[in-house]
């Protein structure tokens, strides 16, 4: 996947974006590998304070965000200062 054309943000921008409720995903296996890279970004985030790069999509377009992953639950993730990212609306992970 090409992401030359998302526009970087900061963490705390990323508080005041509104998401729509579609999955951008399209098929089970691509969702599946989202899971799996959470879930390691999770444990690196959590052991080694490790950032990495979240691609997303709010209602305005593509964005990323270079950032430690807190926390993961069954809808969102967890970042610093208690902001919020709807696991439904990331694109691609960069470990």
């Amino acid at each position: 996947m090409d992401t030359s054309e998302f526009v970087e943000v900061e963490k705390e921008a990323v508080a005041s974006m509104h998401f729509p409720t579609e999955e951008v995903l399209i098929n089970d296996k691509a969702i599946a590998l989202r899971q799996e890279g959470l879930d390691r970004a999770n444990s690196l985030g959590n052991l080694e304070h490790y950032k990495v790069k979240i691609y997303f999509a709010d209602e305005v377009g593509e964005k990323f965000v270079h950032t430690t992953i807190w926390g993961v639950t069954d809808q969102v993730i967890l970042l610093k200062q208690n902001v919020v990212l709807p696991i439904h609306r990331i694109i691609k992970l960069e470990i």
